[in-house]
């Protein structure tokens, strides 16, 4: 005889002193003056409230379901205690005849009924595998409910949050392709008394590419042109997803030409070859370049052009120190600011701006440096329109090119402006002359700072005439300090 049929045969016995348990009836046939009757207590279940039991479905209703558990009356499973989700039918959660488990809530409540909660007796089975589950690191299989800010609700029988950036390896842009899918995720925090799960899915998902980078990287060599995805673009370059494992295209390898940021030519989920150019296995890093998968123009430049050739070009920036000019696609030359126009010129935008087309000729071609070296001023016949700062420029920076990298190109004696024999100096105009080109009385100019260079061409004349007369020559004001001492002296 099973415990629940001697626990009601006992109560039985101790209500009615006349009735007798048949033999071999295990509890359900009694003997009562000499009857043979059926025992009904044996037939129902004992359980106290927070016991989980088991049903059969017997009726469904539109705000409730009732479930046989074997007790005097059905069990009543309020509709809301039906699902975690929010708002469901009773008919989309169960059926007639499936059998449930469900925790008892009321026993008896005003009505007389039995309140039970299917939603709390899976809550309580869910905490105990999800619990299991976060100490041994398995995986937990949930189906995705609803989208809410910030990521997605998944139902594990209680309620668990998967951040947005968890979701996949790589940036979801619509959780709402999620919904309605069962995942797999990692259980990653768990807290019990605040009812708090949260999961991730790209633990799972990166557990599962590990094996498959090791296969990349053994697979992989330098040199080896791979198609590959876009996954990411930062400042200094961009991810390439190569089927499960990321390599770097630096910000110097995406072009043959000068990129200010990778957005300018690529963009997240775009298809794209590139070329293997080095392997680190040990980190697992992988740097790849897209301009090796492009014909190099600046091959093109060393087969066609020559030293002394005019060319056409467009200047496409304007920095401090000149500005640059593209004369092919992807080929950019630098016209220094000496070789812009023949006059002195302070700002480059006095000479020109972006956009501008200009004539250019070809000054240095360094092969090993890929440096294109170029002149305006040396194009004869060339107009370039006047400008002034006051026409609206923004002033120029370099940008992020740096100087130095085009100074071998200009050396200090390289002619940066001419004067033809017997041509007047004009003031603010020696600065921008080389030694090589001021006459052999440069130096007494140099030591003359306010007097012209125009009177540093004649000999001293502190012996022959007073200081006054050398002063009615010069167009300064006063002669410099260091004239008027032979002056004295005579």
């Amino acid at each position: 005889m099973g415990y629940a049929s001697r626990f009601m045969t006992q109560t039985i016995e101790s209500t009615t002193p006349d009735a007798t348990v048949v033999p071999g009836s295990d509890g359900l046939l009694l003997e009562i003056d000499g009857q043979i009757v059926p025992n009904y207590a044996a037939t129902i279940t004992p359980f106290k409230e927070g016991d989980v039991v088991t049903g059969k479905v017997v009726r469904i209703d539109h705000d409730e379901v009732l479930v046989d558990i074997g007790y005097k009356s059905e069990g009543v499973i309020p509709s809301h205690e039906l699902s975690i989700r929010k708002s469901v039918a009773p008919g989309d959660e169960v059926e007639i005849g499936e059998e449930v488990d469900a925790l008892v809530l009321i026993k008896e409540d005003q009505d007389g009924r039995l309140i039970m909660s299917k939603k709390r007796a899976r809550f309580e089975k869910a905490w105990r595998r999800i619990e299991a589950a976060a100490e041994s690191g398995e995986a937990v299989e949930g189906n995705v409910i609803e989208v809410v800010k910030g990521g997605l609700i998944l139902d594990l029988g209680i309620r668990g949050f998967l951040p947005a950036s968890l979701v996949d390896i790589r940036r979801v842009a619509n959780l709402d392709e999620f919904m309605g899918t069962t995942i797999e995720c990692r259980v990653i925090e768990l807290n019990r008394q605040r009812n708090n799960v949260v999961l991730s899915r790209r633990a799972v998902l990166e557990e599962e590419r590990k094996e498959q980078r090791q296969e990349i990287l053994d697979r992989l060599h330098p040199g080896d042109v791979v198609e590959g995805q876009i996954s990411n673009i930062v400042d200094f370059g961009a991810f390439v997803d190569l089927a499960g494992i990321d390599g770097l295209i630096h910000i110097s390898e995406l072009s043959w030409s000068h990129v200010n940021h990778p957005s300018e030519l690529l963009s997240i989920g775009e298809t794209v070859q590139v070329k293997v150019l080095d392997i680190d296995r040990d980190r697992q890093r992988i740097s790849l370049g897209l301009k090796q998968t492009q014909e190099d123009p600046w091959q093109r430049v060393v087969d066609t052009y020559n030293v002394g050739d005019e060319l056409e070009g467009v200047v496409t920036k304007v920095v401090t120190f000149g500005a640059f000019v593209e004369i092919l696609d992807g080929v950019e030359g630098l016209v220094h600011i000496s070789e812009l126009a023949a006059h002195h010129v302070e700002n480059p935008r006095e000479v020109v701006a972006p956009g501008d087309p200009v004539k250019v000729k070809v000054l240095e071609i360094d092969d090993e440096r890929r440096r294109l070296s170029l002149s305006v001023k040396r194009v004869e016949g060339q107009v370039l329109p006047t400008r002034t700062l006051e026409d609206g420029y923004d002033e120029v920076t370099d940008e992020g090119y740096n100087a130095e990298d085009y100074a071998s190109s200009y050396p200090a004696d390289e002619p940066v402006a001419t004067a033809d024999a017997g041509t007047e100096l004009v003031e603010g105009e020696i600065d921008a002359i080389p030694d090589a080109e001021i006459d052999e009385a440069a130096p007494a100019a140099e030591a003359t700072e306010e007097a012209p260079a125009a009177e540093a061409t004649e000999e001293p004349a502190a012996e022959e005439a007073p200081a006054e007369e050398s002063a009615e020559d010069a167009p300064a004001p006063d002669p410099a300090p260091e004239a008027e001492t032979p002056a004295d002296e005579a």
